[in-house]
């Protein structure tokens, strides 16, 4: 007599097992994941060119580590209370982060086209002028490293705030609002590159300016970092505008608590000299400021929409923190 096995058993919890998990992912979790995947799609279809399996292999490779630890976090398979929330925390930033590494093949690889010409001519056309050319005229030695060194202070001013912020702080909805609107920050902006690419003023008004930049030490830094680990085409949107402008408006937001309130007059500064470092220096258009700001203004705006949200849909399903609380952290009772 033949024997009929029910498989509703076993599949039935296996469908309630991957809902649980759809449900406990975060708006995070499929923004990381789905810009990974999409860059790993895009070099697999791109046409054949020396670095395209390279380019396979490191997306892919991202793709598989985010999702592999989110996978990992989110179905609580891996639960140690301090280990499995910061490598979660670190793998979704440094994921992304890590692709920008990458963008110096990938670009070429996927876009080939070169868009300055048509950046320039908008440029005329909507603003009338060049900054990058009007600040020709005030190329000195002290300006060219004041400049130099708030358009390189970029990196540390974005450190100050990713780590204490990801690492320490205990307001969940800060931390929302601040990774949420960086991770969309970054890869709407990488994205974007994808589409708009260009190596802005320094290379394609080279014959247009009559004084170079003196050599000094942050200028000579900053050349050195962007040669070797800049991604050459990545002008629009200019993430050098969008992040400075981005942590002044966080930190606006939040001066009614420390340290913003009294922090976010000096990330203010930054972020302006920041900006104007962008054009003096000749890495970016008029347009890719513009472009920065609005982004900027854009992903604060979503994220918090988004965190509140999120905020209420996981307390109201039980679902626990959005970003896999570090228990280490959490205050003495």
């Amino acid at each position: 007599m033949a024997t009929h096995i029910n498989s509703e058993p076993t599949t039935a919890p296996n469908a309630l097992a991957w809902s649980r998990l759809a449900r406990a992912l975060g708006p995070q979790d499929w923004i990381a994941s789905g810009y990974l995947l999409a860059m790993s799609l895009a070099a697999i279809t791109a046409a054949d060119h020396p670095s395209r399996t390279r380019c396979i292999v490191q997306m892919s490779g991202l793709w598989l580590v985010c999702s592999g630890v989110t996978f990992l976090v989110r179905s609580r398979i891996w639960q140690q209370p301090v280990l499995a929330p910061l490598v979660y925390r670190l793998t979704l930033f440094g994921s992304i982060v890590t692709s920008y590494l990458f963008l110096d093949h990938f670009l070429p690889l996927v876009n080939p086209r070169v868009l300055d010409a048509e950046l320039h001519a908008l440029d005329l056309a909507v603003f009338g002028f060049e900054p990058a050319v009007l600040l020709d005229h005030y190329v000195t030695p002290f300006w060219t490293e004041w400049f130099s060194f708030f358009y390189f202070s970029y990196f540390y001013l974005s450190g100050a705030h990713i780590f204490p912020i990801l690492l320490f702080t205990r307001d969940e909805r800060l931390l929302c609002e601040f990774s949420l609107g960086m991770l969309l920050l970054y890869v709407i902006g990488q994205t974007l590159y994808l589409c708009v690419p260009g190596f802005g003023p320094l290379v394609a008004l080279a014959g247009q300016f009559t004084h170079a930049l003196p050599h000094g030490f942050w200028l000579d830094t900053v050349m050195t970092t962007v040669h070797s680990g800049g991604a050459q085409k990545d002008i629009f949107p200019s993430l050098h505008t969008a992040t400075p402008t981005f942590l002044t408006l966080l930190s606006f937001r939040h001066r009614h608590r420390r340290p913003f309130r009294y922090t976010w007059p000096l990330v203010g500064f930054f972020a302006i000299n920041i900006i104007i470092a962008t054009m003096y220096l000749r890495w970016h258009w008029l347009i890719d400021v513009v472009a920065g700001v609005l982004l900027a203004i854009a992903s604060l705006a979503t994220s918090a929409w988004v965190t509140r949200h999120e905020l209420a849909r996981r307390k109201r399903d039980g679902l626990g923190n959005t970003w896999c609380e570090l228990q280490l952290l959490k205050p003495r009772s």
